[in-house]
């Protein structure tokens, strides 16, 4: 049995892959993508999912999905509870990590302050497994204007947009929210769009 967790925390994109194969080969499929205005049916159910998701699963994907296009997106930060629990332990691309769900507001509302046009455009695959999700999708924005420098500061607004392709795993509870969730881009390449690399 794969210890997810440590897997996920120890080999970042590599631990993220073995997550994907190790769900498509339990009989898990890979969900259609889906963007901000609409989701594919096709031979899947109606509502874009493959038909042999359990329901718990079905619906760890759809709050994702809400999460990403609606809550995220809209800065609708009252509503980061549907989705997250209050104790949430997210883990940053750069290593770090937060605890709780107020931290996590605060840090999401700071990307929207220099771009405030951040938004997710899509999930290109989503992945259901128990408690168990991971999602790929695209992060866009422009850095329009002035970014504070954690020193009292602020960097000069470069103008200049990023596009990211981003991934997101998370651990779900019984409560159907996500006790942990690990997010994965690229900064160096995020840094070098926005003129800062």
């Amino acid at each position: 049995m794969i210890d997810r967790r440590s897997l996920i925390r120890n080999s970042s994109a590599a631990g993220f892959g073995a997550l994907a194969l190790a769900a498509v080969s339990s009989g898990s499929e890979l969900a259609y993508g889906a963007t901000d205005t609409a989701q594919t049916g096709g031979h899947h159910g109606g509502d874009g999912f493959p038909a042999n998701l359990s329901r718990t699963e079905r619906k760890h994907l759809k709050i994702f999905d809400e999460l990403d296009f609606e809550v995220f997106t809209g800065q609708k930060w009252d509503r980061l509870h549907e989705s997250h629990a209050r104790n949430i332990r997210v883990n940053w691309p750069d290593g770090h990590f937060t605890d709780g769900i107020d931290k996590h507001i605060a840090d999401l509302a700071a990307l929207f302050v220099w771009a405030p046009d951040t938004r997710i455009t899509e999930h290109q695959f989503r992945l259901a497994n128990d408690q168990l999700t991971a999602v790929t999708g695209a992060m866009k924005g422009t850095f329009s204007k002035p970014m504070p420098d954690g020193k009292g500061g602020y960097i000069k607004p470069t103008g200049k947009s990023y596009s990211l392709p981003m991934a997101t795993v998370g651990i779900w509870n019984k409560r159907n929210t996500m006790e942990e969730e690990y997010l994965f881009w690229d900064n160096q390449s995020f840094y070098a769009q926005i003129g800062l690399g």
